[in-house]
């Protein structure tokens, strides 16, 4: 179980960059992405990013 959560955690904050640095403009990737230059995608990726956080440190609390 604490593997599963420090996995799910770790391609939480992963893809919580990706989002960011999409939302943000700084990555083109794919180049047909809705999500580029949109400031809420911003806002989600770090979102997803606080969360995939929180799931590492309860995976080594446990």
């Amino acid at each position: 179980m604490k593997a599963l959560l420090l996995v799910l955690g770790v391609l939480a904050v992963a893809m919580g960059a990706l989002w960011i640095g999409q939302g943000l403009g700084y990555v083109h990737w794919p180049a047909s992405s809705f999500m580029l230059d949109q400031r809420p995608w911003a806002v989600y990726g770090a979102l997803l990013a606080v969360a995939g956080v929180a799931l590492i440190l309860f995976s080594r609390r446990r």
